[in-house]
């Protein structure tokens, strides 16, 4: 397995654990969820590795890292991050 693979799978994991909705670009439904996470998502900049929509509305972004430069978290606020009630 690739980085890539190996961390889009972490991602994936710790996004729906937090009851993230993940889906691809070619099958955009942000109505599907409260929370959506569109995975290579295109913006003015480049693509992101997740954009995270929150009813419908942009909420923020998770860029993949390779794993020795650790983790680094931006909290916007706490509801963009952990969508279940």
């Amino acid at each position: 397995m690739i980085p890539e693979e190996k961390a889009r799978r972490i991602i994936d994991e710790k996004l729906c654990q937090a009851g993230w909705v993940i889906q691809d670009m070619n099958r955009l439904n942000l109505a599907v969820s409260l929370g959506v996470a569109v995975r290579e998502f295109p913006t003015s900049t480049g693509e992101v590795d997740y954009a995270l929509f929150i009813d419908g509305e942009p909420a923020g972004v998770v860029e993949a890292k390779r794993e020795e430069a650790g983790q680094s978290i931006t909290r916007c606020r706490d509801s963009v991050w952990k969508i279940r009630p």
